[in-house]
Formats: structure tokens, sequence, C-alpha cells
């Protein structure tokens, strides 16, 4: 009697343990897929157009700006496989990076071996929810051309009197924020299509054979502003260990959280005009 007793004992609790586990997976794979549905809604173009009142100075800017390298990074072999076992969606290059640069050789034959490496906070990826321009970000230059006591047109051009650097950044402190800033600038370059970069700046007597007309009795002023993106979005940040199991090898994230932020990124040698007349 006590040997049936226990073997039906042994068989609900082996029957319990198999469904608490069939249930963890269930959560995992659903949990996975809302975060990759999640991702797929992101917009993947602003679609924003370049206004006419905007040039591009690349070729007449005295100063060359060197062009800001985003930082893709293809993942290894390794680092692929194991990105494919997180819960949650890696695109941090510099997280990359350090799986790239790793080497896990596990024996297949040590089924017995566990261990749980910890690799620390990171954030994990950059979602895009806004990505908006202001054409006139930070006025640089202006030109001013006196009409009033001629009696033909007069032509205004542009030509910069002093050099001027315009920065970018993040609207607010976040932690590894150097990490978000290289995800947000890869997100808000593939969605404008424009050359971005936190830092761009525009050499003393730069022209644009452009022409602006000033009337008699008229006082002509050409405003030019360095454009600048502003994009929005959500940071993930998790904890994230290296977990190996024999032969086996994936990446947990635990402890998820997501936070808001935003940036004024600049638009890389170009400049908006804003040109009018007055009689005063």
């Amino acid at each position: 009697m006590r040997k049936r007793i226990f073997i039906f004992i042994f068989i609900m609790l082996f029957a319990f343990t198999n469904q608490a586990f069939s249930a963890e997976k269930t959560t995992e794979k659903q949990t996975k897929k809302a975060t990759e549905k999640a991702v797929e809604k992101a917009p993947k173009s602003a679609e924003i157009k370049v206004p006419g009142s905007v040039l591009s100075i690349s070729k007449e800017n005295t100063y060359p700006n060197s062009a800001q390298d985003l930082p893709y990074l293809e993942p290894s072999k390794l680092a692929k496989a194991m990105l494919k076992t997180s819960d949650v969606p890696i695109t941090n290059p510099d997280l990359i990076r350090l799986l790239n640069e790793s080497s896990i050789n596990a024996s297949k034959v040590a089924f017995w071996y566990r261990a749980k490496i910890y690799l620390g906070q990171w954030p994990l990826s950059y979602q895009s929810t806004e990505t908006t321009v202001n054409w006139e970000h930070q006025q640089i230059n202006s030109n001013r051309l006196d009409n009033r006591g001629a009696k033909s047109i007069a032509k205004l051009y542009y030509n910069q009197t002093a050099h001027k650097k315009v920065s970018g950044g993040l609207t607010a402190s976040i932690p590894n924020s150097e990490a978000v800033q290289k995800m947000m600038l890869i997100s808000a370059a593939e969605r404008s299509k424009l050359p971005l970069a936190f830092q761009t700046a525009v050499g003393a007597g730069t022209k644009k054979s452009n022409v602006y007309h000033v009337s008699p009795k008229q006082v002509g002023y050409l405003y030019s502003y360095v454009p600048a993106v502003n994009e929005r979005g959500r940071v993930t940040y998790g904890e994230v260990y290296i977990v190996l199991k024999g032969g086996k090898r994936e990446i947990v994230i635990q402890n998820v959280t997501q936070q808001g932020i935003g940036a004024w990124i600049p638009i890389q040698d170009h400049v908006s005009f804003r040109f009018h007349t007055s009689n005063m």
C-alpha cells in the first residue's frame, strides 16, 4: 500500500513539474513574440522632405567636417547564435562588439558543467517613436545689404563671417549615455536619410552662389541656421548574463526596464536660409 502511494505521489510531482516547465517556456515565448512585434511596429522611415530653403554646403564649407561613422557591427557566428537565445532584442553595438571578441569553447561531453557569468547592466536596444527636424535649430550667421540709397536692384549673397560649431546631445542624463547616443544616431540616420552627427561646424568664409535680390529703398537680411533632428524614443536596459549548460550557451536578460529619452542631432554640412527685406 505504501509503495503504491509513493509511486502515485512521484507521478503527481513529475506531472506538476513538467506542467510548470511548459508554462514557463510558453511565457518566455509570449514575451519574446510581444517584444519582436513591438519592434516590427516601429516606423521604418520618417519620410522627411528637405525644404528648398535648406542647401548643402559640403563642397563650399571651408571647414572639412569628418564624416560620422555609424557604429554598425556585424555579429560573429558565435554572437549571432547567442543573440538568438535572448528573449529581449539586442542592438547595442558595444555589447555586440564584446560578444564578437569573446571565445567560448564549451565541451558537449561536460553535460554536468554549469556557469552563469554576469556582464553588467547594459542599454540593450533603442526604439524610435518620433523623428522630427527643426530647420532653424541654431543661428550661425547673418548678412545685411542696405540698398536704400540706390535706384536699382542689388544682390545679396551668403558669406559666413565667423567660424561656428554646433553640438548636439541627449536632452536628459541617462545611464551609459555614449552607447545610447550611438543607437539613437543609427536610428535617426536610417529614418531621416540625412547626414547626421552630434557635432558639426561651418568655417569662416564659406559662401554660396545663390542670389537674394534687394529692391531700392530696402534693406536685405539673410539669416543662416544649422538644422538639427529631434530624435525621441525608448531605451531598454537589462542585466546581461551568459549562461553555460554543458555544450549550450545562451544569453539571459533579467530586470528589464525602459526609459524615455530625446536627443538633438545636427545635420552635417547643411544650412537653412531665411531672407527678408525692410525699409528700416
